[in-house]
């Protein structure tokens, strides 16, 4: 009996010091974490995400990438140089190290995954660089503002993300290192200020998501701020996910799923929309209507034979609240000078039955002190995609982009559970 007592402790003691082992070397984050900020000194309200790109004089200096879902690669203002120790690098200037066009990358990048635009004229292999025998490797890159066309060259870049517990930022860093493209400063003067690159987080092999690998698992979380004073928050790991004030609570409680569509040749994200509700009146969506999300569309589009139907309903059930003369782009807009304007609520019923609603902090935008509009938009009649949702619906929506098992998850109005995309605790802890 003593013998096995003995026994006994030995076989616990060595299965918990085997436990203690592998828990030392798990890791002690569950995802990356980045601020997100909301811009308005643009053409159209846009979203940056915050990366440190370079550690100099023992910290990180920070630069803020657009967030585009579409783009097939990253690109920024930075330049290229040989040999990144041994050149100077100009003061305020960030320096990364060439592409050749000898290598994979580029012919990949050229042929398959680059920009497609019909103004993008062909490109050629570019000059050397003082100092090095190859050639560069200039790729085509379109303004996600503007459209217009400009070159870029490509590059090995190397980025840094904070990691994250779900709740606060830790003391450990998670790096990446992307193939992306250096542009010149003249490229940006559409973006907003101080920011000064495109971040690609669509399906590309070249995008930022592609580049996040172990420990971290392919599940990527938005949270765009409806504020400028504080921002939101950028999520890529599959942990749990914390806002204040109910640090409690995991917000992946709040969240529905449905399925990412693919479509052939293409990198961005696109869901299946049954139908439009308004007020308990359905509007029925063609079938194989494609419907995509953007991050660059400030507002959602509607093909005219679907905005129509849908100005229809919302104008029959909003006939109590005084109309205004629209303003450009909206088609319907009211007198908001009406105490505490609230419409109904307009429900997106997906592809698997799930219910995206649309409360009216994401259905209405204040443009005038006495008027205010329904945000979205007549994309005219042959627009393709038909259905473009924007950023106006995402604002305090938790969104995840679960690239793992091809699912989309959201959550509605976070402000109807007493929180913001704004309260992300980014306090340092150990």
């Amino acid at each position: 009996m003593i013998f096995l007592i003995k026994l006994t402790a030995i076989v616990i003691a060595f299965i918990s010091h085997h436990h203690e082992a592998i828990a030392a070397t798990l890791s002690p984050y569950s995802s990356a974490v980045a601020p997100v900020y909301k811009h308005t000194d643009a053409a159209k309200p846009l979203y940056s995400i915050q990366i440190m790109t370079t550690y100099v004089n023992s910290t990180y200096e920070h630069a803020n990438f657009l967030i585009d879902l579409d783009a097939p690669f990253i690109w920024h203002d930075c330049i290229l140089l040989w040999n990144t120790f041994a050149d100077t690098c100009p003061a305020n200037t960030l320096c990364t190290y060439p592409v050749s066009c000898e290598e994979y990358q580029c012919t990949d990048v050229r042929t398959t995954y680059s920009y497609q635009n019909p103004s993008c004229p062909p490109v050629n292999n570019g000059s050397t660089l003082p100092g090095w025998g190859y050639c560069t490797c200039p790729v085509n890159v379109v303004d996600p503002i503007t459209g217009t066309c400009g070159n870029a060259l490509l590059d090995y870049d190397e980025f840094t993300l904070s990691t994250s517990n779900g709740k606060n930022v830790l003391s450990d860093f998670y790096g990446a290192y992307p193939n992306a493209a250096c542009a010149p400063s003249s490229s940006f003067q559409s973006f907003p200020a101080n920011v000064s690159g495109v971040m690609a987080l669509s399906t590309s092999p070249y995008a930022f998501p592609a580049y996040l690998n172990e420990p971290l698992t392919r599940v990527m979380a938005l949270c765009l701020p409806s504020t400028l004073s504080a921002p939101g928050v950028f999520f890529y790991g599959n942990s749990s996910y914390h806002l204040l004030p109910q640090s409690d609570v995991d917000i992946r409680s709040f969240l529905s799923y449905t399925p990412l569509i693919n479509h052939p040749d293409s990198f961005r994200y696109y869901i299946g929309l049954n139908s439009i509700v308004i007020k308990t009146r359905s509007i029925d969506i063609p079938v194989n209507t494609t419907t995509k999300l953007s991050t660059i569309e400030p507002y959602t589009t509607l093909r005219t034979d679907i905005y129509s139907r849908v100005v229809r309903r919302f104008s029959l059930v909003t006939k109590r609240i005084p109309p205004a003369n629209p303003v450009a782009p909206f088609g319907l807009c009211f007198n908001a000078s009406v105490n505490g304007l609230r419409v109904p609520d307009i429900e997106l019923n997906l592809q698997n039955g799930k219910k995206w609603s649309i409360s009216t902090a994401n259905s209405i935008k204040q443009v005038t002190k006495d008027v205010a509009c329904l945000t979205f938009v007549d994309g005219g009649a042959t627009s393709e995609p038909a259905i473009v949702i924007g950023t106006s619906q995402f604002e305090d929506n938790f969104l995840v982009f679960d690239l793992e098992n091809s699912l989309f998850g959201f959550s509605s109005s976070l402000l109807r559970k007493k929180t913001s995309c704004a309260n992300f605790n980014f306090t340092l802890t150990n």
